[in-house]
């Protein structure tokens, strides 16, 4: 309670005073709290008045639209502050947050809002030119010259470019305006820039960013793929921009990517176009159906295994087939569905002699240890080796 009111009240009469003030006052502060609410991770303060000073539409960045620290905090109302020891801007409390979220009407289409913020700033002629610079020849880039220090110097001036390079597609696929699918197109039609490329897969599960020397090519519908954000997707494919099946610097291709992060949509757009290859491996032997498995996503898995140019035992550069890392990673369902497949060895070892049952066992997934161990021990019905037992007890 506070003076009588609902602490509900209290925040609701802020905005509505926040939404009062005059000139570009009222702009910066309720898109201060749409962004503080909404982004995907805690902003820092450079991050935050980068955001706010982009000009939706506008082909270049203009630092003098950026806020001071004291006319933002003016412009909120006491609603955020800064948390020194993080370096970050945040609400004022977590009640405010949970205000926000159960009230959506406040802010109209935050994510499509953000996503087209985050195109704007990566279409700009300054981010493009950064880019340029950083790898003036991007094939023949040794790996010293982009190692991450490098990297982080170069960019300083460009506070947004890791939010918006990491984020900009979790949010466009969440909700994508048709504004934010022309900036999308128009920045996706040609090669993703490197420096985006490198700040996105440096979050990436399981990949060693540093094991390459190029981060190029990777093309704007590789990108759109690992995001799975289908209608990009299908507008590139409609453009005739690329080839469906064409590897990015590591040999994986779109279809690659959308199974990888388990983006079925984009799987089934994918799928559905001629000339597709669904079972095309990477430089590491790894297939779309491996990194399906490898990563749990149980449709995509079903979706590629109902293509019959798809080989469910197929191994990787290591002998481990998608069975193996299905098994490594417990996840139980996946193993189920392949081990329904008479084409699939379950005892298949890699080229260390790991088997998917050792390695079920080593890594602590006893259901999946549990259900191999019981598929060994009693054939499946109409796999060969189940005709082959029932034989030999007729004779």
């Amino acid at each position: 309670m506070t003076n009588g009111l609902e602490l509900g009240d209290v925040y609701g009469a802020t905005i509505e005073r926040i939404k009062a003030q005059d000139g570009d006052k009222s702009r910066l502060g309720m898109e201060a709290l749409m962004w503080i609410s909404h982004a995907e991770r805690p902003l820092r303060a450079g991050e935050l008045f980068h955001a706010l000073a982009v000009q939706l539409g506008s082909t270049d960045f203009d630092v003098g639209n950026i806020p001071s620290m004291s006319t933002l905090l003016d412009c909120c109302q006491g609603l955020i502050t800064v948390d020194k020891e993080a370096s970050t801007v945040r609400l004022i409390h977590f009640t405010l947050q949970e205000y926000l979220s159960t009230h959506p009407d406040i802010f109209s289409k935050s994510h499509s809002a953000i996503a087209e913020i985050c195109l704007t700033y990566l279409n700009s002629q300054s981010v493009k030119a950064l880019s340029t610079n950083l790898f003036p020849d991007a094939q023949n880039v040794g790996y010293h010259s982009i190692s991450w220090r490098s990297t982080s110097s170069l960019i300083q001036n460009a506070l947004f470019l890791e939010y918006c390079s990491v984020y900009w597609g979790v949010h466009a696929k969440r909700e994508l305006s048709g504004c934010g699918r022309s900036l999308a197109l128009g920045l996706l039609k040609e090669d993703y820039g490197q420096i985006s490329t490198r700040l996105l897969l440096a979050h990436v599960k399981h990949f060693y960013y540093w094991h390459f020397y190029t981060f190029f090519p990777f093309s704007g519908l590789h990108c759109a793929s690992f995001f799975g954000i289908v209608e990009v997707v299908a507008g590139l494919i409609e453009m005739e921009c690329y080839d469906i099946n064409e590897g990015d610097f590591w040999g994986c291709g779109p279809l690659g990517w959308a199974a990888r992060n388990g983006h079925e949509g984009v799987v089934k757009t994918l799928l559905g176009r001629e000339g597709i290859n669904p079972d095309k491996p990477d430089n590491d032997g790894r297939t779309p159906l491996l990194k399906a498995a490898w990563n749990g996503h149980e449709g995509v898995v079903k979706m590629l295994l109902g293509r019959e140019e798809v080989n469910p035992d197929k191994p990787d550069s290591m002998g481990q087939t998608p069975l193996y890392w299905a098994a490594s990673c417990g996840h139980e369902g996946i193993v189920k569905i392949l081990l329904g497949r008479e084409e699939v060895n379950p005892d298949k070892p890699d080229m260390c002699g790991q088997t998917p049952l050792l390695s079920a066992d080593e890594n602590g997934h006893e259901r999946v240890a549990a259900l191999l161990q019981s598929y060994k021990a009693v054939p499946p019905p109409y796999s060969l080796s189940y005709f082959l037992s029932q034989l030999g007890e007729d004779l």
